[in-house]
């Protein structure tokens, strides 16, 4: 399968296992958990990072991501994990 097969280009979001899926939420996931993680992040630009990982997880896990693919470090994993 190829991403304009599951979103084709004029789609901006797909409905799967009733969950709104937006384009982008794999890589906005990607760049917020490397800000996330990072120790020179400040504390605002973490905090914005923690909720928008949050506020991703319900789309991130109707596609079956976190089914193939496993989170390496650990303080994020327990925060997927938690919520």
């Amino acid at each position: 399968m190829r991403a304009e097969d599951m979103l084709p280009d004029d789609k901006n979001q797909v409905q799967r296992n009733g969950v709104m899926i937006r384009k982008g939420s794999v890589g906005a996931f990607l760049i917020n958990a490397r800000v996330w993680t990072a120790p020179t992040s400040t504390p605002a630009a973490r905090s914005a990072a923690e909720q928008d990982l949050i506020d991703s997880l319900p789309a991130l896990r109707a596609l079956g991501l976190f089914e193939v693919l496993a989170i390496r470090d650990g303080a994020l994993q327990r925060l997927v994990d938690a919520h």
